[in-house]
């Protein structure tokens, strides 16, 4: 570190420093959650609900999550259109951006339109998406959206029909930006670029773009589909989607709102969580001699809880969420599918070290709480390994993430424009110094 940076750091924390009473004495909710962790209410929504408690006399109850996505719970959905053998992301998407399912004819019009839209311009796959790699697929996804712009022969039109254009072609395009951006940062020599093929799925075309030799199973399409629909939406207060609504508010277009929403994403609190996951249980895997052994599985997790092991955070990732309880709804869905991945890709008994982490978690750290805690294991737990099983790199897992989400943000965007209206602006306290006396720049030492 320069000697300048150095200066400037020492400043910086001296002079930024707020005092965590202070948050108290003014009532403010930091990361706008009230005392009892649940979150301050912010905005109105009509396009999910995310359910992990009850309140009674002023105390959180723990209850089995749900999920609800315009009306119908998560389980029921995707038990509906894997009852029927079909893939549930587009008619998700048609779902959360439309308020309602469609009929046979109006999903085969949507799915046609996605379709046409997933192909990226020739001159912009040379020119931009592979010239110039990024070390980061989220920065690449999110540079190539804001690239998006200068294409738009309309992209400052901010009315409900252009926006959804917009929003279509975004959710299309999503999957195809990330696969070839993977080329271009790992395939430099053996690069390869697989045009989408029309009658394919969402999810079908990803792995077809993805793999060199364009094979997929019925099962891994199956799953990757499912993981699209468990991402697309989360309730109006996730960070990212919350950050939709905020820039959304100012009347931007929609490449900076969604491009916006992908600089929320990437951060590791939110998007970036299974990485974490997958990192810990590699870490797990390579100190824990016999992984059907409880006793050895719990103590190395102690030693993460006391920052003796893992990261140093003394977390034990995938582990809890901020709003569910006693169960995930997407992580029970997941645990279900994973079993099948995990059979035919052998990988069964890494599986059961991952269900025995989440067997063992809840008691182990009300241990080192000194109180009963009622925790479980969350989406991202079960979606690192089911991303392993589909031989993806961790590079892309947050990208993933985000190829899903595009369809809530699009959604959460279109609600803001028609029935928003007003600008996004909380107000602050000021704590800081008083009455300081200006000098002249000949008198400051």
């Amino acid at each position: 570190m320069s000697e300048l940076i150095n200066s400037l750091k020492q400043k910086a924390l001296k002079n930024n420093k707020i005092e965590p009473h202070w948050y108290k004495d003014h009532n403010i909710k930091k990361g706008l959650r009230n005392d009892d962790g649940t979150g301050v209410k912010a905005i109105l929504t009509e396009i999910s609900d995310v359910k992990g408690y009850k309140k009674q006399d002023n105390k959180v109850i723990p209850i089995e999550g749900e999920l609800i996505y315009r009306g119908i719970e998560i389980k029921n959905l995707v038990n509906g259109y894997l009852t029927e053998k079909r893939f549930g992301f587009e008619e998700t998407v048609y779902l959360l951006m439309f308020g309602e399912l469609p009929n046979k004819k109006e999903l085969e019009e949507f799915s046609k339109d996605l379709a046409k839209n997933r192909e990226l311009p020739e001159d912009f796959i040379k020119n931009i998406l592979i010239q110039f790699p990024s070390k980061n697929i989220m920065n690449k996804l999110q540079s190539n959206v804001i690239m998006l712009y200068k294409i738009d022969k309309n992209p400052n039109d901010i009315s409900v029909e252009n926006v959804i254009k917009q929003c279509i072609s975004l959710i299309a395009k999503f999957p195809t930006i990330i696969a070839y951006s993977y080329q271009a940062q790992n395939q430099k020599e053996d690069f390869f670029i697989h045009q989408p093929k029309e009658e394919l799925s969402t999810a079908e075309n990803f792995l077809y773009m993805l793999r060199q030799d364009k094979q997929f199973t019925q099962l891994e399409a199956q799953i990757l589909d499912m993981m699209l629909v468990l991402h697309a939406e989360h309730s109006g207060g996730n960070n990212s989607t919350f950050t939709t609504h905020c820039v959304t508010s100012t009347d931007t277009d929609t490449y900076s709102a969604i491009a916006s929403a992908l600089g929320s994403l990437k951060g590791p609190k939110h998007g970036g969580a299974n990485s974490k996951v997958m990192s810990m249980i590699k870490e797990i895997k390579e100190n824990i001699e016999d992984w059907d052994n409880e006793e050895e599985i719990s103590n190395y997790l102690k030693k993460i809880l006391n920052k003796q092991a893992g990261d140093g955070s003394g977390l034990i990732y995938g582990m809890g969420h901020a709003v569910y309880t006693k169960s995930d709804p997407r992580a029970v869905l997941l645990k279900e599918k994973a079993k099948e991945l995990a059979i035919e890709k052998d990988k069964l008994n890494e599986l059961e070290l991952y269900n025995k982490i989440a067997k063992l978690t809840p008691g182990i750290m009300s241990e080192f709480k000194g109180k009963e805690l009622t925790i479980s294991p969350n989406v991202d737990f079960f979606s690192g390994f089911i991303y392993e099983c589909l031989g993806f790199s961790k590079e892309i897992y947050t990208a993933l993430f985000a190829m899903a989400r595009i369809a809530g943000w699009s959604a959460h965007r279109i609600e803001e424009i028609i029935s928003g209206g007003k600008i996004i602006r909380p107000a602050s306290i000021y704590v800081g110094p008083n009455n300081i006396e200006y000098k002249s720049l000949e008198q400051r030492e």
